[in-house]
């Protein structure tokens, strides 16, 4: 089936360059997000709609790209009811980060009323949104992939690892990678700093090394400048590692670094109330956790 007409639902953080590079690959895209202001930032490209009903309404694909679990179930067969609103054999193509069960039973859903669905969930953030260069894990059948091919495309690489669900599974696994990262590179330079080292100068050399990494790259520039704009907020961070921590009991794993970062993006998002900062600001926790000592304000500093 040929996808000319694409619906893109949720025009945040990541959702908005995403479908600005879909329209500038050819396709028709109409959009909507709850925020409308958000999405007719967009209206030099796309045709603005005023539900998600009117937005799927005549789509050959729905991208979807959302906040959590309940968000997509809310829009697809809620109160936003997307799914029903659709053309038979319309493909719905959820990039959010949700549960595997969740997209597993969204897949037997719009089945059932003659609807496709892939879980698609990305990861590269949202310099990786901008530049179309996200990693997309696609789960779902191989020829619904194929027709979804150009489009993906469009945004991103893609790679078909396994059947409804997996693409959400690859997804955590990334997660779950992201976060023990960020707080090993956390830990190194702030190591680094209080051993009598420029921490700035550490980040440069390991760069070079077996160590580097593009969280060390560019999540560790964050931390040296304590930028916490939001590319990736702690809220879904702790969200992801959830899930993480969820399908690892259901296969009767035990994960303890993982177990551990998601205690320290937990109290990042309660105790101290930075949900809503980079996670990044994973240092934060380390900070406190270390009594106060500050990147950027090491030995040498305090004294002067």
């Amino acid at each position: 089936m040929s996808i000319r007409k694409v619906a893109v639902l949720g025009t945040g953080i990541m959702g908005a360059p995403m479908a600005r590079n879909i329209a500038n690959a050819g396709f028709a895209v109409t959009v909507w997000n709850r925020t409308t202001s958000k999405a007719e930032r967009l209206s030099d490209v796309t045709t603005v709609a005023a539900t998600p009903a009117e937005a799927a309404a005549q789509a050959d694909a729905v991208v979807t790209m959302l906040e959590n679990s309940g968000v997509v179930t809310q829009l697809l067969f809620g109160d936003g009811d997307a799914a029903a609103a659709a053309p038979e054999g319309c493909l719905f193509i959820d990039m959010s980060s949700i549960q595997p069960s969740v997209a597993r039973d969204h897949a037997a859903m719009l089945e059932k009323i003659r609807k496709r669905h892939l879980d698609a969930p990305v990861s590269g953030g949202e310099k990786g949104a901008i530049e179309a260069t996200l990693a997309i894990m696609a789960g779902g059948g191989k020829d619904d992939l194929a027709d979804a091919g150009t489009l993906l495309k469009s945004m991103g690489n893609v790679t078909h690892v396994g059947d409804h669900g997996a693409g959400q599974v690859a997804k955590l696994a990334n997660q779950a990678i992201v976060a023990v990262t960020i707080g090993a590179v956390a830990e190194a330079l702030l190591l680094a700093q209080e051993g009598g080292c420029d921490p700035v100068a550490v980040r440069s050399a390991i760069m070079g090394g077996f160590a580097t990494s593009r969280i060390l790259d560019l999540h560790g520039q964050r931390m040296l400048e304590r930028n916490w704009m939001p590319g990736g907020p702690i809220r879904m961070q702790l969200k992801d590692l959830n899930n993480v921590i969820e399908v690892a009991r259901e296969a009767g794993l035990t994960l303890p670094l993982t177990e551990k970062a998601q205690r320290a993006y937990s109290d990042l998002n309660d105790a101290m109330s930075a949900g809503n900062q980079d996670h990044s600001a994973y240092l934060l926790w380390l900070e406190a956790l270390n009594g106060g000592k500050r990147l950027g304000q090491g030995a040498d500093q305090r004294a002067g």
